[in-house]
């Protein structure tokens, strides 16, 4: 198959989530299956684009708003997968992606500039694939302005990565943009009187899918659906729940250059130096009393349960445990993860940023990784934990609940609980302390864990068999 991959991110050129991480992987996995694959992404000013080539001819795309030039830098970095970069300064030379006053033009004119470059290169794609609210009216101008191009018989896939984020913009930009009024109604791009991209996407693609089986089911119900819930409903034959793979190239324990020792399940000694390196990395002590080291990675916002985790986590380092944290996100959280590392200096480690290297050490170096999301579409740090040797300690909720069994039973590998309350995460860590308690039962945990298949082949070929 010809496949066209819209997104907003691709790792490693870009990212600042789950979006990025599947957007490198996935076509790549695609690719490797031996299908044709293109992937279009914006050339923002932090993209790092050595070994792209310029494309000679720039293109012009024309709207209400007014003329946008586009140019376009591409790269085939494997067989069959083709990368290519959207280069419009105007929209993309920014400090970060969004949040934008004209995100609703910057990422449209994308939109149109993906599917204008591969009509003019010739690649009359079967699938056109789009990705979250930025790319969501690709599916809408499939079927209107390219409808009676070979690219307008393609099949449209749109892949949900997280439904909270659904890009609603004020009407008037429909008239910015050139989408007729008559699009302004409950079966189009109308939602609550905004435009909605992400609601463009919902109502016109041929497939939806989403990243967990759990979380597919999760947004048909009111607690989940942020207002989508009965459109998805409607939808229900046409979404699947496919869950995300891991790239098994960057996250190998047995290959991975950024630890300092290598490990795997049949041998883990390397563990040990991993765990010891943590400490002078963040200036803290090791943990006293026979108390573990608990670790967490990911952006500081309520949905990843960052408050839940400032709330239990005192108790425990008050009684000689350790933890590192590194991320960012909402400026309230961060300040208080600040306050907590100024209470317990040699107890918390934090780093308020990214580096994807101290990533890796964590997920290497501690004993417990700690996700305690309110919702999570797939989660990608708890097969990371999993892979790692870090038993992860989660919420039952959307892909950790499929990707996670809790030690009580027979085939555990991580401690799951409930309601997202600082109770219900204090009784959990608890039960990990305990667990660390038991090193040989932990070993085993640690193990089973370690074994688990999360590469991206059998996703890849579930996606292969929707897309036939």
């Amino acid at each position: 198959m010809r496949i066209l991959f819209l997104s907003s991110e691709v790792g490693p050129y870009s990212k600042s989530g789950g979006l990025g991480d599947v957007s490198g992987a996935l076509p790549s996995a695609l690719a490797a299956l031996g299908h044709e694959v293109r992937v279009v992404t914006p050339l923002y000013r932090s993209v790092k684009a050595a070994g792209f080539v310029a494309e000679p001819q720039p293109l012009t795309l024309s709207f209400p708003f007014g003329e946008v030039e586009v140019r376009f830098t591409k790269a085939m970095v494997e067989p069959r997968y083709t990368v290519v970069l959207v280069d419009v300064p105007a929209f993309f030379d920014r400090p970060g992606y969004y949040g934008f006053a004209d995100d609703a033009r910057r990422f449209t004119a994308f939109t149109l500039a993906s599917l204008s470059w591969a009509q003019r290169d010739g690649f009359d794609a079967d699938v056109v694939w789009c990705n979250d609210w930025p790319t969501g009216l690709g599916p809408l101008a499939l079927k209107s302005g390219y409808s009676h191009t070979p690219l307008g018989r393609a099949k449209t896939v749109f892949t949900i990565h997280n439904l909270a984020y659904m890009g609603n913009f004020p009407a008037p930009e429909m008239e910015a943009l050139g989408i007729p009024w008559s699009r302004f109604t409950i079966d189009g791009v109308e939602f609550y009187q905004q435009l909605g991209f992400l609601k463009a996407a919902l109502r016109l693609s041929d497939v939806l899918t989403t990243v967990s089986p759990t979380y597919a089911a999760e947004i048909q119900t009111k607690e989940g659906g942020v207002g989508f819930e009965g459109l998805l409903r409607t939808r229900a034959a046409q979404l699947h729940g496919i869950l995300n793979g891991v790239d098994v190239r960057e996250w190998n324990p047995a290959t991975d250059v950024l630890l300092p020792a290598r490990f795997s399940a049949s041998e883990l000694s390397g563990r040990a130096v991993c765990r010891d390196a943590l400490f002078p990395a963040f200036g803290i002590d090791p943990p006293v009393n026979g108390m573990p080291v608990f670790g967490a990675v990911g952006r500081m916002v309520g949905q990843k349960g960052a408050d839940l985790m400032q709330a239990a986590l005192p108790r425990f380092l008050e009684r000689g445990g350790a933890a590192v944290v590194l991320g960012s996100g909402e400026p309230d959280l961060e300040r208080s993860w600040r306050s907590l590392h100024a209470r317990f200096p040699r107890r918390l480690g934090l780093h308020i940023g990214f580096d994807n290297a101290l990533a890796h050490l964590i997920e290497a170096g501690c004993d417990f990784f700690l996700m305690p999301s309110r919702f999570e579409p797939c989660g990608l740090n708890q097969m990371y934990s999993l892979l790692y040797g870090a038993v992860p300690v989660v919420r039952a909720v959307g892909g950790l609940q499929d990707t996670v069994r809790d030690v009580s039973e027979p085939d555990g590998t991580g401690i799951v609980f409930g309601p997202p309350t600082e109770e219900a995460l204090t009784k959990a860590m608890m039960r990990a302390v305990d667990l660390f308690h038991d090193e040989a039962r932990l070993r085993q945990v640690q193990v089973r864990g370690m074994s688990q298949d999360f590469s991206w082949g059998a996703a890849a070929r579930k996606y292969e068999a929707l897309l036939r």
